[in-house]
């Protein structure tokens, strides 16, 4: 079974967009880093229920998106730190 088929192809969308949302609030000097993850969560169900319909597939899909967009992120900044670290 793949990642992705836990996630509804209809939020693929989401990730990228996510990931731009995060980049804009982590500019944002009054926005704590901390809080960033709970913005991109809500933003994430709000935007999937509103688009896609109200319902309990709709938020775990909303979650889901909000978690690949935030695992993916910090992957690509773990591994980029690491390799900057080793050289």
């Amino acid at each position: 079974m793949d990642l992705l088929d836990f996630l509804n192809e209809n939020y693929y969308m989401l990730v990228p967009a996510l990931w731009v949302i995060g980049y804009a609030l982590k500019q944002t000097p009054k926005i704590p880093d901390w809080s960033i993850i709970w913005i991109l969560l809500s933003v994430s169900i709000g935007f999937g229920t509103y688009a896609f319909g109200f319902s309990i597939t709709g938020v775990i899909n909303g979650i889901i998106a909000a978690g690949v967009a935030i695992l993916g992120h910090q992957m690509y900044k773990q591994t980029m730190g690491a390799k900057r670290n080793r050289n």
